[in-house]
């Protein structure tokens, strides 16, 4: 058996060593147009901030390491450039020296990737302008950086790539000015959540202009001018599209294959494409959501590379199945690591989910031990049937193995009340005895139960100021005094049974504290004396963030950059 890859990358390498392990009698011919294989993506803005030092640390294998180990043929510089599936053959050019030439296949695997996202705008070819996919991408831009020592930097995309540049071109010391259309970073987040991470990189001297659209480019006074519509340009010294990344899906469209969303290559959950004999892989192709069972696009390594594996089981004879992708995903935001996993409450109402979630403040480990810290989570889940949809995880230390603790329940099809029944290991420095999982799903069960009654930021701006509720904060005086919701009255917590007759009888009480602890404790002391009580899902904290950002980014869309 003679199987051909197109891609050495992610799924394409993947693939390639996992038919080898398979078969040890199968040809295996890998082209891959740049040249580089099996290299680290996510590695590359670090490359160019100078984390990682050696360009040579971002290659996980060389074509000779592969040939070494597997008997894998990589041939790198080399581009496929068409596919006959009639013949069963793909057309090649040797991209050094220019050569032609025509490979016969049995099993063809596509895993083309993706290309970053250029529309085509004025001024779209200025040399000071870049955008960043492969290692040769990267190393452009670091020795654009090393020869001219640019003082100021415009990102177009706040998407990972445009995160992770921000914060490393940020530690060379230069002004750094992300722009795009929508009014958030990173999508994958809820505009609450997100709060923190625009908090976070505006704190390490990030300028934010949320909300406004690119139009162009113009060469200016020995740098770049970024044209916004209806605002005035930003000047810097280079600039770097991450707007996001297309599916490179040019060879499959010309041979006839089916395709999806974005012109991605249609596939079924065994990888195959339309055509018999053909499989692709990765950032090329449409999967399905895990959590909505829709049609998706989602651009991550880890289900790339179990996209190639499941690929080359079925190359091999097998009959492996891709349930679908789940979008977990964690990245570093200067000293903060936000993660996150399924889907957010935003895109549950897109698809007509009705969804509610949680908010918490837990700390990372026990509270008496030195060193925690707090993270916001927030979880989602379906209302009636408390079905796991997606949870969001900002923080610190301890973020990650919550997420993938909550990732496998999702997978599981756990219920959002189960949560509450893991069996998560526990010593001090590691977590507390209840878990930051474990506190979820307390909450959730205790929603299940009817013992927890919610309010959220949108319920503020409604009903409840029409004082047919009474609004109490249950913080101390000092905390009140240094910040609160406008017409909540305060009574401490601890002081609420000797005052419970400053409450007006017969009306419904709304209670908030710093996080949401106290205030679920006040609304259980409230209940027993008989009232209808509902907690502020976050705190005050929570609140805080949300609209001293919403304030923010309102003030700098109003003079067209963020201040």
């Amino acid at each position: 058996m003679k199987v051909i890859i197109v891609g050495g990358v992610a799924g394409g390498a993947s693939a390639a060593a996992r038919i080898r392990r398979l078969d040890e009698e199968a040809e295996i011919l890998v082209f891959e147009r740049s040249g580089h294989v099996s290299y680290a993506n996510c590695g590359l803005p670090y490359y160019i901030g100078g984390v990682i030092q050696d360009p040579g640390e971002l290659t996980l294998q060389t074509p000779e390491s592969f040939f070494s180990r597997f008997r894998i043929v990589m041939k790198v510089h080399h581009e496929v450039t068409a596919i006959h599936p009639g013949k069963k053959t793909v057309s090649v050019k040797n991209l050094e020296s220019g050569q032609e030439f025509e490979e016969r296949y049995d099993k063809l695997l596509l895993s083309p990737g993706a290309r970053p996202t250029q529309p085509r705008l004025p001024g779209s070819g200025i040399d000071k302008l870049f955008t960043l996919r492969t290692v040769e991408d990267t190393l452009r831009i670091r020795e654009y950086i090393e020869k001219n020592h640019p003082g100021s930097a415009v990102l177009a995309g706040g998407g990972f790539i445009g995160l992770e540049l921000a914060e490393n071109l940020r530690s060379l010391g230069m002004e750094v000015t992300i722009v795009q259309r929508p009014r958030q970073l990173m999508n994958p987040f809820d505009p609450d959540m997100a709060s923190f991470l625009h908090s976070e990189v505006r704190r390490h001297g990030v300028k934010l202009a949320l909300g406004h659209t690119v139009e162009g480019f113009a060469e200016k006074d020995g740098g770049v001018d970024v044209l916004l519509k209806d605002e005035a340009p930003l000047h810097a010294d280079l600039v770097i599209l991450a707007i996001g990344v297309t599916p490179d899906s040019h060879l499959a469209l010309k041979a006839g294959l089916e395709t999806g969303i974005r012109g991605s290559i249609l596939v079924n959950d065994r990888m195959e494409t339309s055509v018999k004999d053909i499989y692709a892989v990765g950032d090329a192709v449409q999967v399905r959501h895990y959590v909505t069972g829709e049609d998706a696009l989602i651009s991550l390594a880890g289900p790339a590379n179990r996209q190639g594996r499941i690929a080359a089981d079925n190359i091999c004879g097998g009959d492996s199945r891709y349930p679908g992708s789940q979008a977990s995903s964690v990245i570093k935001v200067f000293s903060l690591t936000a993660a996150v996993t399924g889907i957010n409450e935003t895109t549950a109402r897109k698809a007509g989910i009705d969804a509610d979630r949680v908010v918490l403040s837990p700390m990372s480990h026990a509270g008496y031990f030195p060193g925690g810290r707090v993270m916001t989570m927030k979880v989602v889940f379906e209302r009636k049937t408390f079905r796991l949809l997606g949870a969001q995880i900002i923080g610190y230390e301890g973020v990650d193995k919550r997420i993938d603790v909550l990732a496998t329940a999702i997978h599981a099809h756990l219920p959002a009340t189960e949560l509450a029944e893991l069996d998560l290991a526990y010593a001090p420095p590691y977590s507390s005895a209840k878990d930051p999982v474990n506190m979820a799903g307390f909450m959730i069960e205790n929603i299940s139960r009817g013992i927890l009654k919610q309010f959220h930021m949108e319920d503020l701006a409604g009903p409840v100021r029409d004082g047919s509720v009474t609004l109490l904060d249950v913080r101390t005086a000092e905390e009140y005094a240094g910040g609160h919701v406008e017409g909540f009255m305060n009574i401490p917590v601890d002081e609420l049974r000797e005052r419970i007759s400053e409450i007006a009888p017969g009306k419904p009480v709304y209670v908030m504290c710093q996080s949401g602890l106290r205030s679920y404790i006040a609304a259980r002391i409230l209940a027993g004396y008989g009232f209808d009580c509902h907690n502020f899902s976050g705190g005050f904290r929570f609140y805080d963030s949300v609209v001293n950002d919403r304030r923010m980014i309102e003030t700098a869309f109003a003079c067209g950059m963020d201040r």
